[in-house]
């Protein structure tokens, strides 16, 4: 760290010279504009980029070096989350018919992206979205509505019957991991481009707290994709009345916990989520429930409601995870509101 002394000229202008290495590096010349911003934490940024407009980053990807489709597929997800503006797809030869299908999926499979240009060996994705009209607090409410239905419609399969209700969810499934991945792109661009965390009016560790909750939420998401193909195992067979109730009432507490978690992240309640957390007891004896009622079922049956019992169970521990990350944001951030019970 190189300390400097504050001048005073004028009389009222408060003046510090500049490291003459980082001038030089960033090849700054008399009467260059530079930026300022002060950060939540009090320091000052001082950076050369001060044009408001989104910088671009490029990055290419070698078809030829990817092993498979799907290794390619996991490629482009990667630089999406990475923050790349623009993705080109590049090969020695003709792009092969797969490489064109890998490409179409991404762009299907994520938000704001589009292929702007083709050629027989090169295909470029751009980033049409504007990081700022999609705000975290948004994408955290949709997906929080969306798993929330998918676990109770996976639910009102085993008490109804109806299997198309399996697929559905599967769907929503690919909506929770697309906001997944937009509030991971999100998180990072802010890391490198301190701009948008101003325009967005957010601060950096809100945005990281933002993007563990969307991870949680995602794996939620997944228990409940398990939970359908569980009771999709054993539909048309008879089971104990009593049992459906039991899984009934079990997932009932345990969305009450992820609807109270999510209520305490919105109202920033940290009593809330204390006593969130606390309730996690009833739904574990309850879940255990399900697993001795269970044997007196076929083995087969069994072991899907047993799987069934733990997807719940794991809703309602996760979604107490939620509650963690609210009370360790607060604590953090020292700005929880003092509330009398």
């Amino acid at each position: 760290m190189e300390i400097r002394k504050v001048q005073v000229t004028g009389g009222s202008s408060y003046v510090i010279s500049l490291p003459k290495t980082w001038v030089k590096t960033l090849n700054i010349k008399k009467n260059d504009p530079l930026g300022l911003i002060i950060q939540p934490d009090g320091t000052l940024l001082i950076t050369k980029k001060v044009d408001e407009r989104q910088e671009e980053r490029v990055i290419e990807i070698n078809a030829d070096t990817t092993d498979t489709p799907t290794h390619l597929f996991r490629c482009l997800i990667g630089a999406y989350i990475a923050g790349y503006t623009i993705i080109k797809i590049k090969s020695r030869n003709a792009i092969s018919p797969s490489v064109r299908r890998v490409s179409r999926k991404f762009t299907q499979v994520t938000i704001g992206q589009e292929v702007v240009e083709e050629t027989d060996n090169s295909i470029t994705i751009k980033d049409l979205l504007n990081p700022v009209e999609m705000p975290f607090d948004k994408s955290i409410r949709r997906m929080y509505l969306i798993v929330k239905n998918m676990h109770k419609d996976a639910i009102s399969i085993l008490k109804n019957g109806d299997k198309t209700l399996a697929k559905d969810i599967l769907s929503r499934d690919d909506d929770v991991d697309r906001l997944h991945w937009l509030v991971a792109r999100q998180c990072n661009i802010m890391s490198i481009n301190v701009n948008l965390a101003r325009k967005m009016g957010i601060t950096t560790e809100k945005a990281i707290n933002y993007f563990l909750i969307s991870g949680i939420i995602e794996r939620i998401g997944d228990h409940a994709v398990r939970i359908a193909k569980n009771i999709l195992n054993f539909i048309d067979e008879k089971v104990d009345k009593k049992i459906i109730d039991t899984i009934e009432s079990a997932s009932n507490l345990a969305l009450d916990i992820f609807d109270k978690s999510i209520e305490s992240f919105i109202e920033r309640d940290i009593n809330s989520a204390n006593r969130n957390i606390d309730s996690l007891t009833k739904l574990a004896s309850l879940c255990g429930k399900i697993n001795t009622l269970a044997l007196q079922q076929k083995a087969a049956i069994a072991v899907s409601i047993g799987y069934i019992a733990e997807s719940i169970r794991r809703t309602g521990e996760y979604a107490t995870d939620i509650s963690e990350c609210v009370i360790n944001h607060l604590i953090s951030e020292k700005t929880y509101r003092s509330q009398k019970r």
